[in-house]
């Protein structure tokens, strides 16, 4: 079923997507020039020095991957060359500066006349960035998106692309609810001074550039910790929805809250992913035989997602906020799954053993790899515990062997396994708030939504309904294939 066929979606219109390298927004951009041929511009703002590098971005990193090759084979590669020579242009831009930095103005007049539609999903999303990095791109990076689309003659509305964990750590059903400044006792401008004297302070130590990047990551976590975030991430993002909802006036503004973000379902065609997700860094771990100890309790809600779903809920707000009025008091939707098919990090343990049981793993020397039954250790205390009682013993061992050898034989063994003790023990703090989790997400809003789409008859060409997913086929055939594939 073709969208163009239904209604006139994206018919005639031109959008701006920021982020356009990134996972979700190449899938976005697939979708539209698949299914609406008619748009008439997409606008994307990709990280460049300039137009041609943008142009060389565009083409290396989104045209020629792989998820273009079901539109490839379509309509064919020259007809696919012509589209995108007159559809799609890319914008070499910073989101942190204003205006992206855009230096053309012939360009950035043309985008202010004509842009309809704002896709804002650039952001970086490391748990731990470093706290200036973090506040400048997904804050800042919102707050000039924003006045750039207060600027826009024709802007109709403006789609931001958060997280459902930007509320923190949480219990009970997590609803669709805006954030106020007057509920938090947050300064963004207080925020910004102290990231500018830490800085000034490190400059003035003649650190090490991994040093500084290291103090300010912690940085990022004590102050997301003082306001009651567990990480940079999820803190800098309530920050950017805060700033969103206080200063976008009478702009049409709408939310996505995706929870954990998982390969494609179904389009292009099940199993598409890129760049290392939540939970793929343990099944990679795990398949690989690293290790079959994790942090993490069993009855925890795995909250995931497919990738084209999140696309198809960006595509139905537009749709549905374009054509319905009584969607004006709706602009929060939680992109979820543990309402409507929970699945238990528990099952997931199971669906990954049984795959790698039935596909080892294959060393760099021909080893098959085979892995033992997953355990979950649901405390940080139990999990450190455990990795005293067994770790570390061994690298007391070792460290007197270094010493009695002067340091000769395994000074390097000695230094690798404790380099992977404690990041195992980082990733293990950082994903904790994901990984023992005792709340589950409202989503009225996105199931009205849902509804919408039925009525419209787009339910099918824009399905965002979890709970049609069969979770265990789902990672045997679909996720932990693309996982091995695309990762690994």
């Amino acid at each position: 079923m073709e969208l163009s066929k239904i209604e006139p979606f994206l018919e005639g219109k031109t959008i701006l997507i920021t982020g356009a390298t990134g996972f979700l927004a190449k899938i976005l951009v697939e979708k539209i020039l698949r299914v609406q041929l008619d748009v008439k511009k997409l606008f994307l703002l990709v990280r460049a020095s300039d137009i041609k590098s943008a142009q060389k971005r565009f083409n290396d990193e989104i045209l020629q991957a792989e998820l273009f090759n079901v539109l490839r084979e379509k309509i064919g590669t020259n007809n696919l060359n012509s589209l995108v020579e007159e559809k799609v242009f890319p914008i070499a831009g910073d989101i942190s500066i204003e205006d992206f930095g855009i230096e053309n103005s012939e360009m950035k007049d043309e985008m202010l006349k004509e842009i309809d539609i704002i896709i804002h999903s650039a952001a970086t999303t490391r748990f731990d960035e470093r706290y200036d990095i973090a506040m400048n791109i997904n804050v800042l990076g919102a707050s000039n998106v924003l006045k750039f689309a207060k600027r826009c003659a024709n802007v109709k509305i403006l789609v931001h692309v958060s997280t459902a964990y930007v509320g923190g750590e949480g219990e009970g059903v997590i609803s669709e609810k805006s954030f106020n400044f007057g509920d938090y006792y947050i300064d963004i401008d207080v925020e910004r001074k102290v990231i500018e004297d830490k800085l000034k302070e490190l400059q003035a130590q003649s650190l090490t550039s991994k040093e500084v990047t290291m103090a300010m990551r912690n940085l990022g976590i004590q102050r997301a910790s003082l306001h009651g975030w567990p990480n940079t991430y999820s803190f800098t993002k309530a920050m950017a929805e805060m700033m969103l909802g206080h200063l976008k006036e009478n702009l049409q503004l709408v939310i996505i809250r995706p929870t954990i973000i998982t390969s494609t379902y179904k389009e292009p065609f099940p199993g598409w992913i890129e760049g290392t997700k939540t939970l793929d860094a343990f099944m990679l771990i795990y398949g690989k035989g690293i290790s079959n100890v994790f942090l993490a309790d069993p009855n925890t809600n795995a909250d995931l997602i497919p990738g084209d779903m999140i696309v198809n809920s960006i595509l139905a707000t537009i749709v549905a906020h374009g054509n319905n009025k009584s969607y004006q008091n709706h602009f929060i939707y939680n992109i979820s799954s543990s309402k409507g098919n929970p699945l238990k990090l528990d099952d997931m343990k199971l669906y990954a053993f049984n795959y790698f049981t039935k596909n080892p793993w294959i060393d760099k020397d021909g080893n098959i790899i085979k892995v033992k039954e997953i355990t979950f250790f649901s405390s940080m205390d139990s999990f450190q515990a455990y990795i005293s009682r067994y770790y570390w013993p061994l690298l007391k061992v070792l460290q007197l062997a270094n010493v009695l050898t002067w340091y000769y034989l395994i000074d390097g063994t000695y230094t690798n396994l404790k380099r992977k003790i404690d990041k195992a023990i980082r990733l293990s703090e950082l994903y904790k708030p994901y990984l023992i989790f005792h709340a589950s997400f409202d989503d009225s809003n996105t199931e009205r939504l849902r509804m919408t789409m039925k009525e419209y008859k787009m339910d099918d060409v824009l399905n965002f309904d979890p709970s049609c997913i069969n979770w265990e086929d789902y990672f045997m055939n679909i996720h932990l294939p693309g996982v091995v594939k695309r990762l690994a």
